[in-house]
């Protein structure tokens, strides 16, 4: 880690924490970064990579409407709390500059997704698209041998053991058996990752969560930031009550490293740790995330509790629970480690599938975000959790089911395995799931009927553009709906998890951390998922984590490196 002085430490490096560690190196600082792990990219490397910046200087261009007024009326009607937040405020009227600066000093490049719903569309103020930013592809040969230290996304998301399928590329693939034009494009891509594959461990080519990490990764390098990895920051140092360093350790033994200008807290939030979570999450919900598991005894909240920071007030009920949620179901991988599967975008909103509870009986859209559905999951647990999600042979062949990929042409070790269930009957399907049959047939029977016709009138599915968005295209006259009547049968539970908690370190505009009085600690700044969520447990649109993540990031460097 060289000498034991800089100027900015940042503790991880994810999204934040990279963005944070680029704009000091950028304004030319001295800047050490210490990530536990033994990799680089945190959660932000396995994630879908969205970035979520209203009114951006790249909407005008690709023909998008977007104001600051605009966003902040549907965010009035989205966060709680959030006109009176200096936080959203400064997120708000600074975001598209932390996207400017980060483009024009780093490798970050990002593009508008032209069509990509705000999560409620029929509330003022929302968009249809190109609020949400998406990282360009990356081509991981860029960072040489640094290629060794991203962190590989999740291998469920992998075809052929290291291939990633951008989000353009899904709709095509899916049409592979159907179109010569798409098996045109899948061959080409077979191609391309052989080629790849002769010379790394993976694919080279990136996109999604993984490209946004490279491109940090890479800019941090070429910035001069210092990265050290299984480095476990244990202890935020303070003088005369300024954050003046961290005791950290690495290889075995402790060492003081002193911080001249600031320590930036980005150690990725409390989702693995039950002792504080367990405060912001009601005890049914369980303990399930999607997030990565750095290992770190102490994270970013510990560190500032420690020294007098003040964390997210108590939830108190169900609606006002601090984590962002997914449905995920679980499994163990060939190696034996525990995995899970968020279902986000893949399955749930496509045509074919419901949801049913323990009595068999349908009780949320299908389509709605995936936060939402927990959140429905949430308000009568004792029936939802474990919610199932259940379709037929036809579905499962052309969309997958979880973990269960599109087009696979066995399913023997998952049926083995307990994590997906199959009956030639639905009434054998509900006894393999352990619920009543009787209402089970009669919530699919019922289901069919509107289906038919392309209609859902028990919940609606398919209503609003967001939802079908998500759909598939090809069904009409509902891209969100089709009945489900081929055998044989399958099914899949989901339980509550997060993609990252809401609650963390309460901080200001500037990213600086609060103490209990209200006053900063001097010197000391939190960002990304340790940070109390400026969506203070709502969910808005895709990539309301990762663009807070770029903002603050930004924020608290250009704060912490003014004169003094």
């Amino acid at each position: 880690m060289g000498s034991g002085s800089h100027d900015v430490i940042v503790a991880g490096s994810g999204a934040a924490g990279l963005a944070a560690a680029c704009t000091a190196a950028a304004l030319g600082r001295k800047v050490l970064v210490l990530e536990h792990g033994d990799r680089v990219g945190g959660t932000t490397a396995i994630s879908g990579g969205m970035v979520w910046i209203p009114a951006n200087h790249k909407m005008a261009p690709a023909g998008l409407e977007d104001s600051a007024a605009a966003a902040r009326e549907y965010l009035r009607a989205t966060v709680p709390g959030c006109e009176d937040d200096p936080r959203m405020a400064a997120f708000l009227a600074r975001g598209d500059e932390a996207v400017r600066f980060l483009e024009q000093h780093t490798s970050l490049k990002l593009r508008p997704v032209r069509r990509y719903p705000d999560y409620y569309p029929e509330l003022p103020g929302a968009t249809a698209g190109g609020r949400v930013l998406e990282p360009v592809p990356f081509d991981g040969r860029e960072l040489g041998a640094d290629f060794a230290l991203l962190r590989d996304p999740l291998p469920e998301f992998l075809l052929f053991g290291g291939m990633m399928v951008s989000r353009e590329d899904l709709p095509v693939l899916r049409r592979v058996t159907r179109s010569p034009r798409a098996a045109w494009h899948a061959l080409k891509l077979l191609r391309r990752y052989a080629a790849q594959r002769l010379r790394a461990h993976r694919g080279t080519s990136l996109v999604l969560g993984n490209a946004l990490a490279a491109r940090l990764l890479k800019s941090a390098r070429d910035l001069g930031v210092e990265i050290a990895l299984d480095a476990s920051v244990r202890e935020v140092l303070l003088r005369e009550g300024r954050a003046a360093g961290v005791r950290v350790a690495v290889g075995g033994s402790e060492r003081e490293l002193q911080a001249r200008d600031a320590v930036i807290l980005a150690t990725g939030g409390i989702s693995h740790h039950g002792d504080l979570r367990q405060a912001y999450v009601p005890a049914a919900a369980g303990t399930l995330s999607a997030t990565v598991r750095s290992g770190a005894e102490r994270g970013g909240a510990h560190l500032a509790a420690a020294v007098g920071a003040r964390l997210s007030p108590r939830a108190v009920s169900i609606d006002q629970a601090l984590a962002l949620w997914v449905p995920a179901s679980t499994f163990r991988r060939a190696d034996g480690s525990e995995a899970l599967f968020p279902h986000t975008v893949t399955d749930r909103a496509k045509p074919g599938l419901v949801a049913v509870d323990g009595q068999g009986a349908r009780f949320v859209n299908e389509a709605v975000s995936y936060h939402e559905f927990v959140r429905a999951q949430l308000r009568d647990p004792s029936r939802r959790i474990p919610a199932w999600l259940v379709c037929d042979s036809r579905f499962l062949w052309k969309y997958g089911l979880g973990r269960v990929r599109p087009f696979a042409l066995s399913t023997r070790k998952e049926r083995e395995s307990g994590y997906l269930r199959r009956a030639p009957t639905l009434v054998e399907l509900a006894t393999a799931m352990g619920i009543p049959a009787g209402t089970f047939v009669a919530t699919i029977r019922s289901f069919n009927e509107g289906a038919r016709r392309g209609e859902d009138p028990a919940f609606g599915r398919g209503a609003d553009i967001y939802q079908r968005h998500l759909g598939d295209a090809d069904q009409q006259p509902n891209p969100c709906v089709a009945p489900i009547e081929a055998g044989p049968f399958y099914a899949v539970a989901v339980r509550p998890a997060d993609l990252g908690m809401a609650a963390g370190i309460m901080t200001d505009e500037h990213a600086r951390v609060l103490r209990a009085d209200g006053a900063p600690v001097p010197g000391l700044y939190a960002c990304g998922n340790d940070m109390h969520s400026v969506m203070n447990g709502a969910y808005p649109g895709p990539g309301i984590t990762l663009g807070p993540a770029l903002v603050f990031g930004y924020l608290a460097a250009k704060h912490a490196t003014l004169p003094s």
